[in-house]
């Protein structure tokens, strides 16, 4: 009966352990959408595979809140892909990701090259069940002197 018992415990403390594990090593819905906001960034402005990441992670009818670009993942696309086939060297790097539910803000500093000082950039990105869906960006040039010692990033 003892040894019963003991078999028992030892199940049950397996049990407990294991399930705080699983749900500890679990992803909140924010850290995904974080993570679905970064794959797409980085699938566009890193490796300018523009088409691929709507494909993978937005929707047909994706909102635009960039004046100088149209809704829907189509036109992203048409306006995206030719600009970074004609610029090679642009590249977004990330410095931090910031979320709070479906909403994903990425700040980046992208530049055209490597003699450019490049621009600030925030992408405010809304994702819903794992897809990008909404957009907008907050852009401002790095100037070449500054008011205070900070850098912008």
């Amino acid at each position: 009966m003892k040894r019963l018992m003991l078999k028992v415990a030892a199940i049950l403390v397996s049990f407990l352990l294991f399930g705080s594990l699983t749900a500890a090593s679990a992803k909140s819905p924010t850290e995904k959408n974080k993570e679905v906001a970064v794959k797409f960034y980085n699938m566009i402005f890193v490796d300018h595979k523009v088409e691929e990441a709507f494909k993978l992670y937005s929707v047909p009818e994706y909102k635009q809140h960039n004046p100088m670009a149209a809704s829907g993942a189509q036109a992203a696309i048409g306006f995206l892909g030719p600009f970074l086939k004609s610029n090679p060297q642009y590249m977004g790097k990330i410095i931090r990701v910031i979320a709070e539910g479906d909403l994903v803000a990425i700040h980046n500093h992208v530049t055209s090259g490597p003699n450019d000082r490049g621009r600030a950039v925030v992408d405010i990105f809304r994702v819903v069940n794992g897809k990008v869906v909404e957009h907008w960006d907050v852009i401002q040039d790095v100037p070449a002197k500054s008011a205070n010692e900070n850098t912008m990033f």
